[in-house]
């Protein structure tokens, strides 16, 4: 796997489009799709973004325990995933979705995406990852952090101290520098925004962006131009002579650097600006009108176990969400958590996201 290819890529920075699209809703047509044709099937169907990621070992001992063969059905980006998902709920393509994170969490809810189902180890979720307690819609399964990423080569050539937050990217010396994602169309883009209405408040961040814009800021369309074509410190960036060291991205991308690279580093050629870090958070549901809802109930049961949340930081670059789950020391060691997130209870992004996305439009790409 390539660093192009990454988990980090859509698990966490998702780059769908946010608004609902044009499509008629459509279901699986396969007898295999959604699990089969009822109860009895002993196929269950998993509807992913792009980024799923599971180690084959695990996976079939899963299979061969639980008696289910696990289809996966990668549909697309996050927000991409999400939309299409909430348009064929009524004769969906599987039977579990993953992938809704926090920004898009009461969208996936108030559409009626999920029905009810505590997962098992439900008890052993960190409390600050626990949402939607007296319905248990969703199963937290994963998280991380959305962070500026800078260059280290670059900025060591140019000795120049690399942001650490905020208020560091508005200034002077790292004017032209910045390139971020699309509010309106990539999940990263938005967490990127979220986190700077966390920071500077309701009546402060549209100063903040005013700022940022005249200090040079790039917009991209997702993760994968930004990262991969603009970023001067990613495997990709390298090739395409991109020429912007910062790069909205991941806590996580470090690490993907080092792990995917030939030969492998000693050190992270990418670095991150902690202070400018937004806390995300994946879920997982058992779709509304599943055909195999035992089948889900099962696979929702695997995604907590121990078993699979410690095979996720290496496959998909990101954290367990319960508690007591192993980290490996290599995705530690070049990319730790961010100590102090921005964060924005899931509520506040349900009445706010819209209206912030189209201010930011306004002001930002116009």
């Amino acid at each position: 796997m390539s660093i192009t290819k990454y988990k980090a890529t859509a698990s966490l920075a998702g780059l769908g489009l946010l608004a609902l699209p044009a499509l008629a809703a459509c279901g699986s047509s396969d007898g295999d799709g959604a699990g089969g044709s009822g109860g009895g099937s002993k196929t269950v169907t998993l509807v992913s973004h792009n980024s799923w990621a599971v180690s084959k070992d695990v996976l079939a001992a899963f299979e061969k325990k639980s008696g289910y063969k696990v289809k996966v059905l990668e549909d697309g980006d996050a927000g991409q995933a999400v939309n299409k998902a909430i348009l064929t709920k009524d004769n969906p393509q599987g039977d579990v979705f993953f992938g809704v994170d926090n920004t898009l969490l009461s969208r996936a809810l108030d559409n009626g995406l999920f029905q009810s189902y505590e997962a098992k180890g439900s008890d052993q979720v960190l409390p600050e990852y626990r949402v939607d307690q007296d319905k248990h819609r969703v199963t937290p399964v994963d998280t991380g952090d959305i962070c500026v990423n800078y260059d280290k080569a670059y900025f060591s050539e140019h000795k120049l101290t690399p942001p650490a937050s905020f208020d560091d990217l508005v200034k002077p010396e790292y004017r032209n520098l910045l390139v971020t994602e699309n509010a309106s169309t990539s999940s990263p883009g938005l967490g990127f925004l979220l986190g700077t209405a966390a920071r500077y408040g309701d009546d402060g961040w549209q100063d903040y962006w005013k700022k940022l814009k005249a200090n040079g800021v790039k917009v991209v369309d997702g993760w994968e131009q930004a990262y991969n074509e603009e970023f001067s410190g990613s495997a990709g960036g390298k090739k395409a002579k991109a020429d912007r060291p910062l790069v909205v991205s991941y806590a996580s991308s470090p690490p993907a650097e080092v792990i995917y690279a030939d030969p492998k580093p000693t050190t992270a050629p990418t670095g991150v600006a902690t202070g400018t870090c937004f806390r995300q958070v994946e879920y997982a549901g058992l779709l509304s009108n599943a055909r195999n809802a035992e089948g889900g109930k099962a696979l929702l049961d695997f995604l907590l176990s121990t078993t699979f949340q410690e095979d996720m930081p290496l496959n998909m670059f990101v954290y367990p969400v319960r508690e007591g789950a192993q980290v490996p020391p290599e995705f530690t060691k070049y990319g730790p958590q961010a100590e102090d997130p921005e964060t924005m209870a899931p509520a506040k992004i349900a009445d706010n996201r819209d209206d912030w996305v189209k201010s930011w439009t306004s002001l930002v790409l116009k």
